[in-house]
């Protein structure tokens, strides 16, 4: 079955939070980046301890797939770390975090879809 933490789902609200400061609270650049950077920091750890184990094989594959696709989600987040701390557009970085977070809440909802049709298909679903 696969495992969403609760902790993926705070670290995205709170990653989410961070990218809207500057705008609505005048913080300095450079402690929005740090924030930000942080804030990148746990979802990337939350996003590393969610697991995935369907017993069914086609649950696998879906399973193969969301780890494939977690995998990429991982890269991006490494990659826009440094970005977030160094690059000159602020509202580019920002958009592209933003862009992320909507690609991992996605991936979320995948993961979620799997654990959901592991229990129906425990339970007999509705056949």
């Amino acid at each position: 079955m696969t495992v969403v933490t609760p902790a993926l789902s705070t670290a995205l609200r709170s990653l989410d939070a961070a990218l809207e400061v500057p705008r609505s609270e005048g913080v300095a650049l450079g402690n929005w980046r740090w924030v930000v950077r942080q804030r990148i920091t746990l979802v990337r750890d939350a996003l590393i301890g969610e697991s995935s184990d369907p017993d069914d094989g086609w649950l696998a594959a879906r399973g193969g797939t969301a780890f494939r696709e977690r995998n990429q989600l991982l890269g991006r987040l490494s990659a826009l770390g440094p970005t977030v701390l160094e690059a000159a557009d602020v509202e580019r970085v920002r958009d592209d975090v933003k862009r992320l977070l909507v690609d991992i809440s996605h991936h979320v909802q995948r993961l979620n879809d799997i654990a959901y049709d592991d229990v129906e298909m425990e339970l007999g679903g509705s056949e």
